[in-house]
């Protein structure tokens, strides 16, 4: 649960609000303990809908370190909301 707070507070901080975090998996490598999240997010919501444009999901993948602090984070795909399939 740590892990997720800290994910919603880094990304409402600095990006948007998150629509959803689809997964948190706990990442051992070199010896250091971290964490991966993979977050949806809805991207620039009031432009799209001030242009009648259907929304569009950004997928993000984060990664955390052992005290849960984001270090790295990057838009992996985007999406509009309705599309079955990702757009990369």
């Amino acid at each position: 649960m740590m892990v997720m707070d800290e994910v919603t507070a880094f990304f409402k901080e600095h990006i948007a609000p998150p629509h959803k975090i689809i997964s948190v998996k706990k990442q051992e490598e070199d010896g250091k303990n971290g964490w991966r999240a993979l977050v949806e997010v809805i991207e620039e919501k009031e432009y799209m809908k001030k242009y009648a444009n259907d929304q569009m999901v950004g997928l993000y993948e984060v990664f955390l370190d052992e005290d849960n602090d984001v270090t790295e984070f990057s838009r992996i795909s985007l999406r509009y909301r309705s599309d079955l399939e990702e757009q990369v």
